[in-house]
């Protein structure tokens, strides 16, 4: 007995028995259709959130900004006592 299931597995005779085909959540709805709608439902919702966020973008970008005031100009700001390396021509230019 034994040297009958010894012959048969050298001779390539015994075939482990197959393995149950693993079953993943994705493939547990084996429908075309339930596919397709599905795509179709992710597509509609895709588009209405590119539409939302260009709706939102263009609301808030033509709302504009406050402006804010000029700051009064102090005698004490930019004051320049020390003489710049290349020279003042150039800063009286402007």
């Amino acid at each position: 007995m034994r040297s009958d299931l010894l012959r048969n597995t050298l001779r390539g005779g015994y075939r482990a028995p197959a393995s149950p085909k693993r079953r993943f959540s994705s493939s547990a709805h084996n429908d075309d259709a339930f596919e397709v709608a599905e795509a179709s439902k992710w597509e509609k919702i895709t588009y209405l959130g590119i539409a939302t966020c260009t709706i939102l973008a263009i609301y808030n970008l033509s709302k504009g900004h406050r402006h804010h005031e000029e700051p009064p100009p102090y005698p004490y700001l930019h004051i320049r006592n020390k003489e710049f390396l290349w020279g003042l021509q150039l800063i009286a230019c402007r």
